[in-house]
């Protein structure tokens, strides 16, 4: 492989945000494949490698990731942008929904660091999963969502520390609410948006492609001293006061 070259793997890439990765690794001829559940609607045509996998099943990742990496010649970055948002009281919550948000966030996210770290090229390389300003911030309603991504945090941190030995760095994500698939129901409503807005210091809410530009920033290996960090790209939600109208 060219020294320096990215070779990427993107999980989940009809997400939002991993459509808007997809776009970025695109302009910027880095070589790339595509592993979801469904990629139907998907250029596929622009990725090195394209499969459909379950993400919450260790092995299929396992393998699907080691087909990525021998059709792009190697690997030096992984991307995780599976997930669900669930926003409910903890009471009104069926057990249904917690395993399908544990198994959507956690359970993909950790299927992706196993097989990672088995796949990515022996110099070295990036892991970036997807957390939320809610794992931080207590919200109202986002006790699953919140559990979960704080799960994810803690993984992103235990991992960097235990293969910071390989050169392997794991770094997160956490954006507040941005405008996507799992937000439609959201920012589609007027009201609504009102008051999301008014929650993020900066007065609205994010797009996907401000999300992506901070998970390419941490797949570049140019960000080799950059590791066990969760990265807030959330308007200000998770750290700043928002200013209050006089």
């Amino acid at each position: 492989m060219e020294p320096g070259k990215q070779r990427v793997a993107i999980l989940a890439p009809r997400s939002t945000i991993g459509q808007s990765v997809v776009e970025r690794l695109g302009k910027s001829d880095c070589p790339f494949a595509l592993i979801g559940r469904n990629l139907s609607g998907l250029r596929t045509d622009s990725a090195s490698y394209a499969a459909t996998c379950d993400l919450t099943d260790f092995d299929a990742v396992h393998e699907a990731l080691g087909h990525a990496r021998d059709s792009l010649g190697g690997l030096t970055g992984v991307v995780n942008c599976a997930g669900s948002m669930l926003l409910k009281p903890a009471h009104l919550t069926t057990r249904q929904e917690f395993d399908g948000a544990i198994e959507s966030n956690l359970a993909t996210a950790f299927a992706t660091v196993r097989a990672s770290v088995a796949h990515l090229d022996s110099s070295g390389g990036s892991v970036v999963l997807i957390s939320s300003a809610a794992a931080t911030l207590g919200m109202p309603n986002h006790e699953l969502i919140g559990a979960a991504k704080a799960a994810v945090e803690g993984l992103v941190r235990s991992a960097a520390a235990t293969y910071a030995s390989r050169s392997i760095r794991f770094n997160g994500v956490a954006p507040g609410l941005v405008a996507s698939n799992l937000s439609e129901r959201l920012v589609t409503n007027k009201a609504t948006l009102k008051v999301s807005e008014s929650l993020h210091p900066l007065g609205r809410i994010g797009k996907p492609d401000e999300v992506a530009r901070a998970i390419c920033w941490l797949l570049d290996p140019a960000q080799s001293w950059v590791t066990g960090q969760i990265i807030g790209v959330d308007g200000g939600l998770s750290r700043v006061q928002p200013r209050v109208k006089l």
